[in-house]
């Protein structure tokens, strides 16, 4: 999940910008951001089917998220001193090469159908992502011109929210749709030791020809970009050093700086809700589709609809570009948080599915007879994708406004709260082992409460008086 954003004050912007845009880096960017966001929602297919294969509880599957996501504050402050030492083009192969590494890393974990190995495989993909992101940013707002730093981070934004569209589809067709039949967690542990390993062995193996391809996609990509002469500019180290996400860390050491501004530590804390509320349901949803009084999907059938979660997102970022565009921004996240937990009250409160519509996907080439449930609990939680759309730009942009000479360390501080998206998915999977996965999504809501609160209260918020631009999408 991406966050950049432009400070025109800040090093390395003036009259030395290139007067037009860079369009092989451009494109090499926009790469970069398809892939974080592919792989990011891939986590989504990974974690019901490792939950199924090692008869993990929710809490202990919701470790994958917690690895993942932790990486990006642990990871961050190597991955911006990696920038300053070599640049961003070094930088952005390197961290290619640490994702390959990371993806060639299933290969032995599905052979030894271990846990702690595929753990070991994301934390290693979840650092290059990293690097990458660190380095991909910054560097996007300073390969044209000044004036069209937000066309440009808009449009590798929404390469970034297409793959997390179409990752569902994939992880259905090859992991989840080869995977052989499941059987029960009783009749696993019934299993002797050899057969329950055999049995592990056989159900990881469909991750490992799908995580070679995009360990080779990677590769290629990392020598597509070494192989390219970008043009560079000016000023670079030190824009770098305001804006990568390790400069938390000396923020830290200034409490006399972006601690004394209220609404940076309010959007700090946003942050830290949307992206755990967003991760939580999105890990969730396809065990949640499987209950029998949501819908009763197979992971197979319930990864397609995973894509409408995702989808809303990527529809209701170009509809919110256009709608903040008229409408303030509190008016806009205060409703999207309203509507949120609503949909979630009424997919805890229903529990009716009255039957199937059996539809025929020809969907390239793949034939496939999906089933549609009428479940209102189940759409009502998918429709919460297209909420989330606007929240995180939103909440970033109240969070950062009117800053001034503090706008990158208090950019910096909203980035570190990313991981919220790996302590909440966290507490919701206890929950669900201890009170059932249905009631575990009041934590979820009451995350949409707090964003909520944090929109109406920006309404009377004067608009920024600081000509800063900021574009965290």
């Amino acid at each position: 999940m991406a966050v950049p954003v432009r400070n025109i004050s800040a090093p390395g912007y003036g009259d030395d910008q290139p007067i037009k845009t860079d369009m092989r880096a451009m494109s090499v960017a926009t790469s970069l951001f398809f892939m974080v966001g592919f792989l990011t929602c891939l986590n989504d297919i990974i974690i019901p089917h490792l939950k199924s294969i090692f008869a993990l509880g929710y809490g202990e599957a919701m470790s994958v998220q917690l690895a993942f996501f932790t990486s990006y504050f642990v990871f961050s402050y190597p991955g911006g001193a990696l920038v300053d030492k070599f640049g961003y083009k070094k930088t952005m192969v390197v961290g290619l090469l640490v994702m390959a590494c990371g993806a060639v890393g299933f290969i032995p974990a599905a052979h030894f159908a271990l846990f702690p190995i595929f753990l070991t495989a994301l934390i290693i993909l979840a650092a290059g992502m990293t690097i990458v992101q660190v380095a991909v940013n910054p560097y996007v707002t300073v390969i044209g011109p000044v004036g069209t730093a937000s066309s440009r981070l808009n449009l590798a934004q929404a390469f970034n929210s297409f793959g997390t569209f179409i990752a569902p589809l994939f992880g259905s067709v090859l992991i989840l749709g080869n995977a052989p039949a499941m059987i029960t967690p009783d009749r696993l542990r019934s299993m002797t030791e050899v057969a329950r390993q055999a049995y592990r062995a056989s159900q990881a193996s469909t991750v490992r020809l799908p995580y070679i391809g995009i360990a080779l996609t990677l590769v290629l990509l990392a020598l597509a970009l070494a192989a390219i002469k970008l043009k560079t500019t000016t000023g670079v180290s030190q824009h770098t050093q305001d804006f990568r996400p390790g400069a938390f860390a000396e923020a830290l050491s200034r409490p006399d700086s972006i601690w004394h501004h209220p609404w940076l530590l309010f959007g700090a804390v946003g942050i830290f809700v949307y992206v755990g509320a967003e991760v939580a349901i999105g890990s969730l949803l396809v065990n949640y589709m499987g209950l029998p009084q949501i819908a009763g999907l197979r992971e197979s059938t319930a990864a397609y609809f995973l894509m409408v979660y995702w989808g809303g997102a990527m529809v209701g970022r170009f509809i919110g570009s256009a709608v903040l565009q008229k409408v303030k921004t509190g008016i806009v996240l205060g409703a999207a948080g309203l509507c949120a937990l609503l949909l979630i009250v009424i997919s805890i409160k229903t529990t009716y599915t009255s039957g199937l519509w059996i539809k025929h996907v020809d969907f390239l080439q793949w034939h496939r007879t999906l089933y549609i449930p009428k479940s209102v609990p189940m759409f009502s939680m998918l429709a919460i994708g297209f909420c989330n759309s606007i929240m995180f730009p939103s909440i970033f942009t109240l969070g950062i406004q009117d800053l001034g000479p503090l706008t990158s360390k208090g950019s910096s501080l909203l980035i570190a709260a990313i991981v919220g998206g790996a302590l909440i998915p966290k507490a919701t999977g206890i929950l669900a082992d201890h009170s059932g996965l249905h009631p575990a999504f009041i934590i979820p809501a009451l995350c949409y409460v707090y964003i909520a609160c944090f929109g109406l209260a920006a309404i009377r918020r004067p608009v920024a008086s600081n000509g800063l631009l900021v574009d965290p999408t």
